[in-house]
């Protein structure tokens, strides 16, 4: 791009390229060079809005962890509706059919952007730590409509559903489940409550 042009909200574009490139071509194709030709930009653009590449990282996946926030805000409507398996297998599929699949692999394959990530969450891994906590919250809310059984352990389950649903979802280059597949991970795994 010439210099002087302006780019209206850079950022999003930088994020947005950031997020074709991991989706295409994975974690390790994902460079300021590879971003910024994908956004159509020089390279300094990138360099003008973020510190360093590591720091455009990070904020790239606290961007993408404001979706999970977007989603629970969703969820929390679905308790007393539908049913709980139909509701959890919903929200596992919209949570890994977008690009959290693809930041999982960008967090584990970075120590630099997972150091960074800590100051942010210091347990977990960022999408997935809010994604138990979004499904948590959904399943305590069904268990006060006495929809699941009382004794429900949802802070334990949560994050069982959110490794199952992964598993599910972990081959990005693959075929997605099907919605029977996920439907049925989630009815086992509920079955006891």
């Amino acid at each position: 791009m010439p210099t002087g042009v302006a780019i209206r909200d850079a950022r999003r574009q930088l994020f947005d390229a950031a997020e074709r490139v991991l989706l295409r071509d994975g974690p390790n194709a994902l460079t300021s060079r590879a971003v910024t030709i994908e956004a159509g930009c020089a390279k300094g653009v990138l360099h003008r809005h973020f510190a360093d590449f590591d720091t455009f990282l990070a904020e790239l996946v606290s961007d993408r962890v404001t979706r999970v926030a977007d989603q629970a805000a969703a969820l929390k409507d679905r308790p007393g509706t539908g049913t709980v398996v139909d509701n959890l297998a919903a929200a596992l599929t919209v949570l890994f059919e977008s690009i959290a699949v693809a930041v999982v692999g960008l967090i584990i394959s970075r120590d630099g952007l997972r150091a960074r990530l800590r100051e942010l969450t210091p347990t977990g891994i960022p999408i997935l730590t809010e994604a138990a906590a979004m499904i948590a919250d959904y399943l305590a809310a069904e268990r006060d409509l006495g929809r699941i059984a009382s004794s429900t352990d949802v802070d334990s389950l949560a994050p069982m559903l959110i490794g199952a649903g992964h598993l599910l979802f972990a081959d990005r280059t693959g075929t997605a489940p099907s919605a029977a597949a996920v439907r049925k991970v989630v009815a086992t795994a509920i079955a006891e409550i």
